[in-house]
């Protein structure tokens, strides 16, 4: 869900009347999906994943607590919130609903305007908890994704290229002679020039699946998923190039007279039996070897490259 995207409500009820009124009353703001059972809201609770479900406890061929507990066992699923709505009123009801995940709990017969409060109340929550979820995995200076989100993202792509056998790059970046810059131009301008420097990684990574991550100080790692090294190669010197192109002044720098990056990188070999740090590994070793090579280029390993 991106902002301007409206929020989804999926609602699961018996009684048409029931769904019509309520689909009425939030449709202006919200995108509303329909289930007339148990089994419909689990199959459109799991292929559409709603930010929230208003379920109907009683329905005829699931309850909506069975229905509850197949949402909290799946993991697409296990996350969404759930409001009951429900004719069973006693507090021993709401309770056990309470006890099994549901966010909250109305009874019928239900308030147009408090079914509105507690349905904005809990999806102002979703998004606050995707807004932290989101600040979790995000590099504050550079806003490209931080180390801990690269090595979660590092290992599924890694055990995935291992089962399917596709390509699977990785490459480390470091800004050339960055102390001397900010020892120069003072740490305002080197933030600035990280800040430049990460864009420019990010707009390369241009697959859905690659990522672009700060991974400490001036250096940054760019995976790049079902890519093979000649691929990688490529996008790694036209990024190498793009930064060069800023033409962001550097007197310090014995590459160049702006600022440049070096680029190491190493593809994944189905002939070889490595392991997710050996890849790293070797993308480090190729960084080094830029570096030592006069900087401002990218090395990669050369059986890959």
């Amino acid at each position: 869900m991106t902002p301007a995207e409206p929020q989804k409500v999926l609602i699961a009820d018996d009684d048409p009347i029931n769904r019509d009124v309520l689909c009425e009353l939030l449709q202006p703001e919200y995108t509303v999906l329909l289930a007339k059972n148990g089994a419909q809201a689990v199959e459109r609770a799991t292929r559409h994943v709603p930010d929230l479900i208003l379920l109907d406890v009683m329905m005829p061929d699931m309850s909506g607590f069975e229905v509850l507990r197949r949402l909290r066992a799946t993991p697409q699923t296990e996350h969404v919130s759930i409001i009951f709505i429900s004719g069973l009123d006693r507090p021993e009801d709401e309770a056990a609903g309470l006890k099994m995940g549901a966010s909250d709990y109305i009874a019928k017969p239900f308030n147009a305007t408090v079914v509105l409060a507690r349905v904005a109340l809990h999806l102002q929550l979703v998004r606050q908890r995707r807004l932290l979820e989101h600040l979790a995995h995000v590099d504050g200076l550079t806003e490209l994704a931080n180390r801990r989100r690269f090595d979660d993202v590092y290992d599924l792509e890694w055990q995935r290229a291992r089962r399917s056998g596709q390509p699977l790059s990785l490459a480390l970046l470091d800004i050339d002679s960055f102390k001397q810059f900010n020892d120069l131009y003072g740490h305002p301008a080197g933030d600035r020039a990280l800040r430049a420097v990460a864009r420019v990684a990010g707009t390369h990574m241009r697959r859905p699946a690659d990522l672009a991550a700060r991974y400490g100080g001036e250096e940054m790692v760019l995976l790049m998923p079902e890519t093979d090294g000649r691929q990688a190669l490529q996008i790694a010197q036209a990024l190498r190039e793009a930064v060069a192109q800023l033409m962001i002044a550097h007197a310090g720098s014995a590459a160049a007279s702006c600022i440049t990056v070096s680029i190491g990188g190493a593809s994944l070999d189905s002939a070889r039996m490595e392991s997710s740090a050996a890849l790293f590994e070797a993308a480090d070793v190729q960084l080094y070897r830029a570096k030592q090579g006069g900087r401002n280029r990218v090395m990669w390993r050369s059986d890959e490259g």
